[in-house]
């Protein structure tokens, strides 16, 4: 049983290639955990040791990953938007990902747990 989770939510209206979405998967993880362990170690340590769960989800637009990360803001979770650098499919600065947390499951499930599985 977990009690810690990071969501990756990707854009579905970019229709990216599966390796695309990977990278983009991966930028955000890495990138939020780092913001996690920086602002909230404590979060960040239960999650590390306990195998770090990570779960992508998916938002059908630019706009709704903007509200999501909003709501992340104001629940106090760490989180990381993420933009293409533009070097092979999207152009420069496309907002691919936002990953919120680690933190605590039933804190991320507020904002995370009505979205879809990719």
């Amino acid at each position: 049983m977990f009690k810690y989770k990071q969501v990756m939510i990707v854009r579905s209206d970019l229709k990216l290639s599966k390796g695309k979405l990977a990278v983009q998967v991966a930028h955000g993880a890495v990138t939020a955990a780092f913001k996690a362990y920086k602002e909230k170690p404590e979060w960040f340590k239960g999650w590390f040791n306990e195998g770090q769960k990570k779960v992508v989800v998916k938002a059908e637009s630019e706009r709704e990953l903007f509200e999501l990360k909003a709501e992340a803001e104001k629940l106090g979770i760490p989180n990381s938007l993420i933009r293409d650098a533009g070097l092979t499919e999207i152009p420069p600065g496309t907002i691919t990902c936002l990953a919120i947390g680690p933190g605590p499951e039933e804190i991320v499930n507020k904002i995370t747990g009505n979205l879809k599985l990719v």
